[in-house]
């Protein structure tokens, strides 16, 4: 768990005047977010496509500095899927690699500065291997720092990192002769990409789009969901701050009943008037 301090009067006065709203003892532990819109952006304003996604990636560094400022633990950006991989024209994918590699390059310092981490989860192995040193060398170079941890998932798909943990989790059975029917949700876990972090508490798409898009599928089960229709080249920290202080105001209950529920009055009620109610 990142050892994060609050840098709270670094932040502008916007986001200061929304911070100030928040309760800080409830803050969210981890927010996910789908970060969707960039093409849009640029072809409502008659711009290529690449423009969006550079207009994009300095959206990043706002939204990673407003999370290190107020102590969040574990910000988790999706930021290529293994759908875009796949299914987007090459070119398109080119200029996304040489972007993530700029981005890397260009932003490490901000992110010492900043103290936050960056790790990344995903089948990111099959990606360019001149990217893949860049990340390396990011996460090497920001090891050290215990605040925010950005977790970029790159060429990621929440179906296939299922499948891999089911791999790894059949190797480990033979391995151990244990028994499939002792095997509990704890142990599909640990082999999922992101053992080491908690559960999202709070997962964020921008854009408008009322999908999940393969993200997280596993993790986001009791994740309250906060969907705005701004585009994400024009998301900022203080964005983030309103859906936290939307998240604040709703009742957490994990399939259980929450506070002034009626649970009483129906144990009270005789058992004719549950069948026929």
């Amino acid at each position: 768990m990142s050892l994060n301090f609050s840098r709270v009067h670094e932040l502008p006065p916007d986001e200061l005047a929304v911070y100030r709203r928040l309760d800080p003892a409830r803050l969210p532990q981890h927010v996910a977010i789908i970060m969707d819109g960039n093409g849009r952006w640029a072809g409502k304003r008659s711009l290529k496509r690449f423009l969006g996604h550079q207009q994009g990636a300095e959206s990043v560094q706002y939204v990673v500095e407003t999370a290190s400022r107020i102590g969040l633990p574990w910000l988790t950006l999706y930021a290529f899927s293994l759908e875009n991989n796949l299914r987007r024209p090459k070119t398109e994918v080119s200029f996304l690699m040489r972007l993530l590699r700029a981005y890397l390059t260009n932003n490490v310092q901000r992110m010492n500065d900043n103290n936050v981490r960056i790790r990344y989860i995903g089948r990111t192995e099959e990606l360019p291997a001149e990217v893949c040193e860049r990340m390396q060398w990011a996460a090497d170079a920001t090891s050290h720092n215990t605040g925010t941890v950005l977790t970029l998932a790159l060429n990621y798909g929440a179906r296939s990192e299922l499948v891999d943990a089911f791999k790894k989790l059949h190797a480990e059975i033979k391995a151990k002769h244990l028994h499939a029917e002792d095997i509990t949700e704890q142990d599909i876990q640990r082999h999922l990409y992101t053992a080491h972090m908690p559960d999202p508490d709070l997962l964020i798409r921008t854009s408008g789009e009322m999908r999940i898009s393969n993200y997280l599928l596993w993790q986001i089960a009791y994740a309250e969901i906060f969907v705005t229709d701004r585009l994400w080249p024009d998301f900022r920290g203080i964005h983030m701050l309103e859906a936290i202080e939307d998240y604040q105001r709703r009742e957490r209950r994990y399939g259980g009943l929450g506070d002034g529920s009626e649970s009483d009055d129906i144990a009270s009620l005789p058992a004719n008037q549950l069948v026929n109610s």
